[in-house]
């Protein structure tokens, strides 16, 4: 393990000094006081205005993971099959705003766009976890069942109740990572918490922003005391209402989409120009259109992704590394912890997309802002997690009494397999995440889609939507062989998917 850590080490750094990472604003520091002065003064009078975006918010990600639950609960029966295998790893390797940019041409600026955003990954998602619970199930119960008894009855009452604890655990996390996605969604224009949040940030309003924030930190942290697992049926219901006024879909625009918009330019060119919509297939033409796009935006868009993934990947693990003794209670006294545990738990809160973009306007448009965001909301996460592992185990008795000997000779080697294992799952999430920072002037994957989404070249957007797929799906195959490989715990999925 040690061996393969220094060789992704050495890789990451690689990539770093390849990377684009620079400062290039003027007066960061200036910025970042008067960012500072907003946070630490927050605008709580702009905050009665939120509560349609609040609202908006919470309806969308409850709707998304509605939705996505019951398409990803059906999809795990049938699982095991290779076209749904592939299927859903194909969905669930796409960022929701790519999955928004998919769907705006075809049902508009509306609710529609954001449910459907988040329910199609997640159902990938949950099709992939459901899954493994239903694998690493405990079947002798069913034994107990009466011989004849149909399959929906051994289910019932011989599976479900064994893996319901599971399955509420990890639906209460992707609630969480929902109404995440939900925020995140108003960067494109949804009405959402994001919208406001980039208007106040681009404005330079800090202590709007702040209060905004700090309203959705509240929202996240109250989830507990109202979404009830006998409530959560009512509120998914409630959700539904609320947005159905709002949800207009045109089955044109859906057809228009699916078997014009998205051909390549050539096939559509002629049909264009003379008003008849027709297609012809001119091979070397599309073949050249093909070749200029991987040459020009794919190619470059892939490099730069890739860079700031195993970039981010190396600072990821090294701050995770350092953050896990810090917060582990063999290590640290209660009150560091308690402080350590804070910052953490805002760490993995704010959407890393929320997070280059408040670093963007403190040191311009280059990789910086993208690799502090992804490690500083991976790290919390890995951090928390192997904290919590590290806080559960038992010490031998002659562990040493020095706290930096303990945890290096100690708590580090005995989670070490572990931690690996959270890191490596959360790879192609971090590839996720490096190629949509791209819409944030980064040139990885996300800012050609996004030039391409404002050009109106939806042929473009869509066959790089494809490019990053096939990469991410590529970086879990290769991160499932490595974990295999180091015969890292293969539990960690649960805890760490996203």
């Amino acid at each position: 393990m040690l061996k393969a850590s220094l060789w992704f080490l050495a890789v990451g750094l690689a990539c770093l000094v390849l990377a684009d990472v620079e400062v290039v604003t003027l007066d960061p520091w200036g910025e970042l006081g008067r960012l500072l002065s907003g946070f630490a003064r927050p605008d709580l009078g702009a905050l009665p205005a939120l509560g349609q975006p609040l609202l908006n918010t919470v309806t969308f990600a409850f709707c998304g993971l509605s939705l996505a639950v019951l398409l990803g609960s059906g999809l795990a029966f049938f699982f095991e099959h290779r076209v749904v295998r592939l299927g859903c790893a194909a969905v669930r390797a796409v960022h929701e705003i790519f999955w928004a940019f998919l769907f705006l041409p075809m049902v508009g600026l509306n609710p529609v766009c954001g449910i459907l955003a988040i329910a199609t990954p997640y159902a990938g998602v949950f099709a992939k976890v459901y899954a493994e619970i239903l694998q690493e199930a405990d079947r002798r119960p069913m034994q107990a069942l009466p011989p004849g008894s149909s399959a929906v009855s051994r289910f019932c009452y011989g599976v479900l109740p064994i893996i319901w604890p599971n399955l509420k655990a990890y639906t209460s996390y992707r609630l969480e990572c929902a109404l995440r996605s939900s925020a995140v969604l108003g960067f494109i224009g949804l009405p959402t918490l994001g919208f406001h949040l980039e208007t106040a940030f681009r404005e330079g309003l800090y202590g709007e922003a702040a209060a905004l924030l700090y309203a959705f930190y509240l929202l996240i942290a109250s989830l507990r005391y109202w979404v009830r697992p006998r409530l959560v049926v009512l509120w998914a219901a409630l959700s539904a209402w609320a947005v159905s006024p709002e949800v207009h879909l045109s089955w044109i625009n859906v057809k228009r989409f699916l078997t014009w918009e998205i051909l390549p330019w050539p096939m559509r060119r002629e049909g264009f120009f003379d008003g008849s919509l027709d297609v012809a297939f001119p091979v070397d033409q599309v073949w050249a259109w093909f070749a200029q796009l991987v040459g020009g935006q794919v190619l470059p868009g892939l490099w730069n992704t890739v860079l700031l993934t195993q970039a981010a990947l190396a600072a990821t693990g090294l701050f995770a590394v350092v953050f896990l003794g810090v917060a582990c209670r063999h290590v640290s006294p209660a009150a560091v912890r308690r402080l350590v545990h804070f910052g953490l738990i805002v760490g993995r809160t704010t959407p890393e997309y929320i997070l280059a973009y408040v670093f963007l306007q403190l040191w311009g448009p280059s990789m910086l802002p993208a690799l502090v965001a992804i490690l500083l909301h991976n790290g919390a996460i890995l951090s928390y997690l192997g904290a919590g592992s590290a806080n559960v185990m038992r010490l031998r008795l002659d562990a040493p009494r020095r706290a930096l000997d303990r945890y290096a000779w100690e708590v580090l080697p005995r989670v070490y397999g572990q931690f690996l294992a959270f890191l490596f799952y959360r790879w192609e999430v971090m590839m996720r995440e490096s190629a949509i920072l791209g819409i944030l002037g980064v040139t990885t994957l996300g800012f050609f889609i996004d030039s391409a989404i404002a050009e109106d070249k939806l042929d473009q957007a869509v066959l790089l939507i494809g490019f990053t797929a096939l990469l991410n799906m590529g970086i879990d195959s290769i991160s499932q062989v490595v974990r295999r490989r180091l015969r890292l715990a293969s539990g960690a999925s649960l805890a760490v998917a996203d």
